[in-house]
């Protein structure tokens, strides 16, 4: 049997999130989607490998640029779309999933996708988030975790550990931390994964899987922000830790870590069901068919909950990376067109012209005339 490294995942077939947005003519390629515009991050920031992979993997998508757009919040990851040669929308804190709420249910014809951070997303935008999540918008939300607010120069963020000495908390955060992939999966989301900004290859492939699902794809990263939050996620790239800190979840596959048997390819340390949840277990001492077999595609997400909850708060020991969960249910801005479109049909049966039936619609129910 093959070894997978820590963090390998097979590319999926691509296809555009919707087959009503017009496929490209020909081939394209990564400079044809870079922006002329000078790209501005602190030296080192993790956003520039995101930023990469993104350029290099849009034109996988087989989409014309016209087509695409990214929608921004507030925050360091939100000078995204300037970077792109695609549409772009620089918005306002937080609710970027709100105006791409807007701009899929009203036009079929693009691929929406929502760039973000833990602070933009998950303290101002909260809400904005979770109800997107919920109501399955056809887009891609991309959630930097830097753990911490770069743009503002170092404040505790929502996903900063318990007793952070930041400028804002100098004895330390008293602020429990949200676990943003456990945030999705309390919301529903169709689609949940986390993955690694310094991991070319597995980030190009949870990307190109979250692309290729209909519906709202979240997409947690975690990325080093050098000047304010540096060595934040060294346990899971550090070479020497990170196969005891990664758990790597494959769909159909026992979901094991740790040093890896050359001869079965399984982990010295595995997951296995403990009451209504999980536990880490010595892989030798349970019968293999007694491990935890990762189901992405379990219309239950219980058990991608609880596998969530094995992230460390403090990020110092182990974090699951990989699809969490890909399951599919009918898309917000789908039944939304079908609903207008079976509107539209029966006011043709009921014939009269728009402005009849505007008048009647203006004069329904509860009404005054007033003077």
């Amino acid at each position: 049997m093959s070894t997978p490294t820590s963090t390998e995942l097979p590319l999926p077939a691509l296809r555009t999130g919707t087959e009503s947005v017009p496929a490209a003519e020909g081939p394209q390629t990564a400079k044809e989607f870079t922006s002329d515009q000078e790209v501005r991050w602190c030296p080192g920031c993790g956003d520039y490998a995101v930023l990469k992979a993104v350029q290099s993997f849009l034109p996988d998508l087989g989409l014309r640029r016209e087509n695409i757009v990214f929608v921004s919040g507030i925050g360091c990851s939100s000078r995204f779309p300037y970077y792109l040669d695609t549409y772009g929308m620089h918005s306002i804190h937080g609710r970027a999933p709100s105006i791409a709420t807007g701009i899929a249910t009203a036009r079929e014809d693009l691929s929406v996708w929502v760039v973000t951070g833990d602070g933009d997303a998950l303290s101002i935008g909260g809400n904005h988030l979770i109800h997107a999540l919920r109501r399955n918008v056809n887009m891609t939300i991309l959630l930097f975790n830097n753990r911490i607010y770069g743009l503002t120069k170092g404040q505790y963020s929502p996903t900063s550990e318990v007793g952070k000495v930041t400028k804002s908390t100098p004895v330390g955060s008293l602020d429990h931390p949200f676990n943003p992939v456990s945030l999705a999966l309390g919301a529903e989301a169709s689609f949940v994964a986390r993955t690694i900004d310094s991991d070319r290859k597995h980030l190009t492939a949870v990307l190109a899987a979250a692309a290729a699902h209909r519906g709202t794809s979240f997409v947690e990263i975690y990325q080093n922000c050098p000047i304010f939050n540096d060595g934040a996620f060294d346990a899971i790239k550090d070479r020497d830790t990170k196969e005891h800190a990664i758990i790597p979840l494959e769909h159909g596959k026992p979901i094991t870590f740790g040093v890896r048997d050359e001869e079965t390819g399984l982990g010295d340390k595995a997951l296995a069901r403990a009451g209504g949840g999980v536990e880490v277990v010595e892989t030798a001492a349970v019968p293999t068919e007694q491990l935890l077999v990762h189901d992405a595609h379990n219309p239950d997400p219980s058990t991608a909950f609880a596998i969530s909850r094995l992230t460390d708060a403090g990020y110092l020991h182990r974090s699951p990376i990989g699809i969490f969960r890909q399951v599919e249910r009918p898309t917000y801005d789908d039944l939304a067109r079908a609903q207008v479109a079976d509107a539209k049909a029966k006011a043709a049966q009921s014939g009269g012209t728009d402005a009849d039936r505007l008048t009647k619609l203006l004069n329904a129910g509860d009404t005054w005339n007033v003077g």
